[in-house]
């Protein structure tokens, strides 16, 4: 039995699958934060403008302009939309900037105090945001800033909860776990949503303030004196095995079939004897980029996860004037794309984990999801019956392959046997491929921001569009899972 020993004595109180289970609460609980505390502005941005001609105006107003009396200004003006993307990317490209350094950050400071800091930041910003409201500010900068410096915080989270997880669990059922694990990004979304709906029509202040403070509150809980394990040689557990004998995953292991993916002659010796100098020594941010697979992995994401964010942050909208919902209504709605994303997620990471094949999992996912994209669009609100099925459809479909490549697909190349035992390359890994992705999410608002304008039939086309280029970049990684499937032993070189 795998327990933990202090003085040479097994304990069964401390053992190895208690610190798992608590380790996996308590970061599934940071990262739900995270997200929740993003997910109030999807909400807002109905509020923040909207219809006044169908709301009656109060008799006590100044003003003489009757058609904007009840936006908030700056969002006011003709180009909301262009202010919307705006806000959304001053957020989203401080993050994939971020994301990049994050990394190398996480892997030199204690994760501990690495999360707390990041939580009592993104907390102090995302309460800034709501005093908007009651300190009646109206200017964009305002508004950008405090998004800018709310996303640079917030690339603390993601990197330094996969460097946990992937420090406490193997890769036999890291799929399923992870995919189980990553539900934290729609439960976030789903409760930001209902938080923020609460009161986004009275004060939506409140709707930043109190996500706000829950994610500063759940910081504190990441503090030292709180128990929380980073890793498991902290409280004498041995380490778990990343990679087996009789393991035969084709993407990923370090043989010829490795030098197949990547032709560039060298790069898998050069990363082994640079890891074997020392195991324990931060990997570089080229001596990352070189693993096996981790360029491929990181450009598809890019595309995937500027699918996702559009819809992260652009459907509570879209819902309200294609289907007339109410803000509040709105965006109750859109959590039904979030539990869709839980479904997909745990569903992907299991398919992955019986088939070991993780590209084309996400390669089948995303070629789905394509005509599910393109009929949500036209026949999505024809009813409410199929409103909730599509969205829920379509979740799954999108988020699926987008779960898998952030977690398990992370955690996999950051424990790469290429790297000889190098337990400090997760962190850095993880960085590069969610900052990749990050692009991608600060683009695919920003394009919505752009074309909405000219009818969202436009905004689905773009969408669509990057869902097949995410597909297409997986080919070659599909087509060596599929021969290794088939029994093709791979091609020596040299």
């Amino acid at each position: 039995m795998n327990v933990c020993v202090r003085n040479g004595i097994p304990l069964i109180f401390y053992s190895l699958c208690r610190y798992r289970g608590f380790t996996l609460f308590l970061t599934f609980l940071f990262y739900t934060s995270y997200h929740l505390s993003r997910k109030p502005i999807s909400i807002v941005k109905s509020e923040l403008h909207k219809n006044c001609s169908t709301l009656i105006r109060p008799p006590n107003l100044n003003g003489t302009d009757n058609e904007t009396w009840c936006d908030w200004a700056p969002f006011d003006q003709d180009n909301y939309q262009t202010l919307f993307g705006a806000v959304d990317n001053s957020f989203l490209v401080a993050y994939a900037i971020g994301m990049f350094f994050s990394g190398i950050f996480g892997e030199r400071v204690p994760l501990r105090y690495y999360l707390t800091t990041g939580m009592l930041l993104s907390g102090l910003f995302t309460c800034l945001f709501g005093l908007g409201f009651y300190w009646n500010i109206h200017s964009i900068w305002y508004y950008a800033f405090v998004q800018a410096m709310n996303g640079l915080v917030q690339t603390t989270g993601w990197p330094a909860v996969v460097a946990c997880i992937g420090n406490w669990f193997g890769k036999g059922k890291r799929g399923f776990i992870m995919g189980v694990w990553n539900s934290h990004t729609s439960v976030g979304n789903i409760l930001g949503s209902l938080i923020a709906g609460i009161f986004v029509s009275s004060a939506w202040g409140m709707s930043f303030i109190v996500p706000g403070i829950i994610i500063a509150s759940t910081g504190i809980l990441s503090y030292p004196f709180f128990f929380f394990v980073t890793e498991p040689e902290d409280v004498g557990c041995s380490p778990p095995q990343h990679h087996e004998d009789n393991e035969k995953e084709p993407l990923l292991q370090n043989s010829s079939s490795s030098e197949e993916i990547f032709s560039s002659p060298g790069l898998s010796n050069s990363i082994s004897s640079e890891s074997t100098e020392e195991h324990t020594e931060a990997i570089s941010f080229c001596g990352a980029l070189r693993i096996p697979g981790v360029m491929e992995f990181s450009l598809c994401l890019l595309f995937a996860k500027l699918v996702s964010y559009t819809f992260l942050y652009w459907l509570p909208l879209y819902i309200s004037n294609v289907a007339h919902f109410d803000p509040k209504e709105a965006g109750d709605m859109s959590t039904l794309f979030d539990v869709g994303g839980i479904v997909g997620g745990v569903v992907a990471g299991l398919v992955s984990d019986q088939t070991g094949g993780r590209a084309s999992t996400c390669c089948v996912m995303l070629i789905v999801a394509a005509p599910m994209l393109f009929l949500y669009n036209h026949i999505g609100q024809y009813s409410l019956a199929t409103t909730i099925g599509m969205l829920l459809v379509c979740g799954a479909l999108v988020n699926g392959p987008y779960a898998l490549i952030t977690t398990a697909v992370s955690a996999d190349l950051g424990t790469h046997e290429s790297l000889s035992g190098n337990s400090r390359a997760l962190s850095t890994v993880t960085a590069i491929i969610d900052g990749t992705g990050s692009i991608g999410a600060a683009l695919g608002p920003l394009l919505a921001g752009v074309i909405s304008p000219t009818g969202w039939n436009n905004v689905f086309f773009m969408l669509i569009t990057a869902d097949i280029l995410a597909c297409l970049l997986l080919s070659r990684l599909v087509y060596k899972e599929v021969r290794g499937w088939c029994g093709h032993s791979p091609r020596q070189r040299g």
